[in-house]
């Protein structure tokens, strides 16, 4: 399963980490999520090739920004 990270800003707690597991991990076809509030960074598995709107729509209406791949 191909993993792809994205850059995200406006994480910055626990609260944030949850938050974007949750709304990314029930999207189609994704298997896992991985949040660095460090890095500002979050992996995403899944099945097959990730649909990078979907997954920006998402983000953004959790209330942080996904700026693109990394």
């Amino acid at each position: 399963m191909p993993a792809t990270t994205y850059a995200v800003s406006g994480m910055s707690c626990g609260h944030c980490k949850t938050t974007l597991t949750r709304v990314i991990g029930e999207l189609d076809g994704v298997r896992g999520v991985e949040v660095d509030l460090g890095s500002g960074r979050v992996t995403v598995t899944s099945a097959g090739e990730p649909d990078d709107a979907a997954l920006a729509e998402a983000v953004d209406e959790a209330g942080y920004e996904l700026t693109g791949r990394v």
